[in-house]
């Protein structure tokens, strides 16, 4: 597996954008949106191609397109629906399938409460949404959903990332078969005691949506 950090000013400015608690909802948003954009691209890099014949107003020429039919965006519900309109925009020949889950803020452990994604993805390339990568619960049920279905090609968008997330994701990946990268905007410190990154930005989905 592979873990790229994205590093740009674009990067610094919305990320501090994303961390201060005084940014208000549609400044998050917007950030997040940013944010997405800059790691999309990088991100999309390993997308399949294919060349093909391009009439230009002068003369004839080859070009390359995303090889149909295109990935699969798959956000993780609530927060990762903030990221979906910025690789859309990247890659609008893609597809959306939907995976929503929920952590027991007791046990941390995540529960699926949506399963919308194609029952075959065999020879699919699949792109993974979600903004915070804390203990890696929910990224790592979403991987095994998608390698039960056949995905054997999938890159995971993140914007802030705990050190033991990245471990734990490691981890999974090594035991599922297939090829799999992993992009962020930053590793921050670690986990508290309550599994929130530090200094991370809080709790992602609420500061998008509402504490409800």
């Amino acid at each position: 597996m592979s873990v790229t950090v994205v590093e740009h000013p674009l990067v610094a400015h919305n990320l501090a954008l994303l961390r201060d608690i005084a940014s208000p909802p549609w400044l998050f948003r917007h950030a997040v949106a940013s944010l997405a954009t800059l790691v999309g691209v990088s991100a999309c890099a390993s997308l399949s191609t294919t060349s093909r014949t391009v009439t230009t107003p002068v003369a004839e020429t080859t070009g390359d397109g995303i090889s149909p039919p295109g990935p699969l965006l798959v956000p993780i519900l609530r927060a990762g629906l903030a990221m979906l309109d910025s690789f859309l925009q990247l890659v609008p020949v893609s597809e959306v399938g939907f995976f929503g889950t929920k952590r027991d803020e007791s046990t941390l452990i995540p529960h699926v409460y949506m399963d919308r994604m194609p029952a075959d993805l065999t020879g699919r390339q699949v792109i993974v949404m979600d903004p915070m990568l804390a203990t890696g619960g929910s990224l790592i049920m979403t991987l095994e959903h998608l390698a039960e279905r056949g995905a054997r090609d999938v890159t995971c968008a993140c914007l802030v990332a705990s050190p033991e997330g990245v471990r734990a994701v490691e981890s999974a990946f090594a035991r599922l078969p297939g090829s799999y990268r992993l992009f962020a905007a930053v590793i921050d410190e670690g986990l508290n005691d309550r599994g929130y990154i530090v200094p991370g930005l809080g709790d992602a989905g609420d500061r998008l949506f509402g504490a409800y």
